[in-house]
């Protein structure tokens, strides 16, 4: 009676899980080695982001217009290249490509500064690289998941694997965090590389689980996209339903933006030492993914469920419509560090899976090629087009009240454009 009673234990463990996760128990493999790749992925950004964010602060918001441009450019040239693999390649062959990739940048950069190659250029270069290499890995992570999961599946599972994500940037700045003073701020990019390099593992066996359990109607993973090198591009103008995701992207780009040109004048008066600095960063960090956790595992899937796409998309813009009106109001560290924290962490916690999801409905070569140029070209784009504006309003005396309130029009277009989605999604799913 009791072997049995034990034999059973594992089967109802799993039964279990995949009931809290909302997972069939097939799905249960895919899922957990999606948990760990967006572990790995973001744990390994998030080993560096801290020490980006303080050389942010060091260069000063005049220098950030010409970084988020250099940044800009860098996507321009990287596109051509990413569409080519994507044509040429199956999926399984150019996914560990694009990570090896940045794996030999990393090293790149620690023997730059181990030997202090380019000096004070070095940063500069390396806060346009972390940029890139955060929207492309990102991209690159979130087209596997649409590639392999259909929409009912996007919709119970995406929620469970963003936390996956935001573990991993838990993790990280607790490593940068525990190992920086003994190791140093070059090797913390060995540890950085060593980690992406365990993504890999995940991708290989992520194709093998799609592979045994494929989309219907859809070509096989072994076979390359075939099409243009500038078929994103052209995926992205011509469809009016990834014209839209463009502008909402581009809404959101330009908020989070305006928020970084905040923080960067707000935070050195509140907090002048750069190693205070730094370790507010790190926890802000922490708080944030801590909470969008929270969210991501006992909220996001139900409430989708509860409220639809449009309203999902529509709850961050509603929020920052409420944020940057008390941000014109008063422009302080407190209120910058709430409706920061807030943000960012509804947005990785429930834009973040429902934008993800939205490509679920569109072609193979769409949700590669169209979405990586969306989520590098355009994300970056707004970026450095609101980086000059920015500027601009600043220069042309502009203080931190009015930067925050000009915004607000922005977020209406944003709100806009999320039940506009919204419904559109619901037609394409038809």
């Amino acid at each position: 009676m009791w072997r049995g009673y034990y034999s059973s234990m594992p089967a109802q463990a799993g039964s279990l899980t995949a009931r809290f996760l909302r997972a069939e128990p097939h799905e249960l493999p895919a899922l957990a080695w999606s948990f760990a790749y967006f572990f790995l992925l973001l744990a390994a950004y998030y080993v560096l982001r801290p020490v980006r964010d303080a050389m942010a602060v060091q260069v000063g918001s005049a220098a950030l217009q010409a970084l988020f441009a250099y940044t800009f450019l860098a996507m321009l040239a990287l596109v051509p290249v990413y569409g080519w693999l994507c044509a040429c390649l199956p999926r399984a062959r150019f996914l560990p490509l694009v990570y090896l990739f940045f794996i030999l940048n990393l090293v790149f950069f620690w023997f730059g500064m181990k030997e202090n190659l380019l000096e004070q250029n070095l940063p500069r270069i390396f806060f346009v690289w972390l940029s890139v290499f955060n929207l492309f890995a990102v991209s690159v992570f979130w087209s596997l998941m649409a590639d392999i999961f259909d929409r009912a599946q996007a919709a119970r599972l995406f929620g469970a694997i963003a936390a996956g994500g935001s573990c991993g940037a838990i993790a990280g700045p607790a490593l940068t965090a525990a190992l920086a003073k003994q190791l140093g701020a070059a090797n913390m990019l060995l540890v950085s590389a060593f980690i992406l390099g365990l993504a890999l593992a995940c991708i290989v066996r992520l194709n093998a689980w799609s592979r045994r359990y494929p989309r219907k109607s859809e070509p096989p993973a072994e076979q390359p996209l075939g099409g243009s090198v500038l078929a994103g591009l052209q995926a992205a103008i011509s469809s009016p339903y990834l014209l839209a995701i463009c502008g909402w992207l581009f809404c959101y780009t330009v908020l989070s933006t305006a928020l970084y040109f905040l923080q960067v004048e707000i935070v050195p008066k509140a907090i002048p030492g750069r190693a205070e600095q730094l370790q507010f960063f790190a926890t802000v960090d922490l708080v944030v993914n801590s909470l969008a956790l929270v969210i991501q595992l006992t909220v996001t899937a139900r409430l989708g469920a509860a409220i639809g796409v449009g309203w999902m998309l529509a709850l961050m813009p509603l929020f920052s419509l409420a944020g940057f009106a008390v941000l014109g109001l008063a422009p302080t560290l407190a209120v910058l560090l709430v409706v920061g924290v807030t943000r960012r962490a509804g947005e990785f916690a429930l834009s973040k899976p429902v934008r993800e999801a939205l490509y679920t409905v569109v072609p193979r070569e769409e949700r590669y090629k169209a979405k990586a140029f969306i989520d590098t070209v355009v994300y970056r784009g707004g970026d450095a087009s609101s980086g000059w504006a920015f500027g601009s309003l600043r220069k042309a005396g502009f203080d931190l009240s009015a930067l925050a309130w000009s915004a607000l029009p922005v977020a209406a277009a944003w709100l806009a454009l999320s039940f506009w989605l919204g419904r559109k999604e619901a037609a394409l799913r038809k």
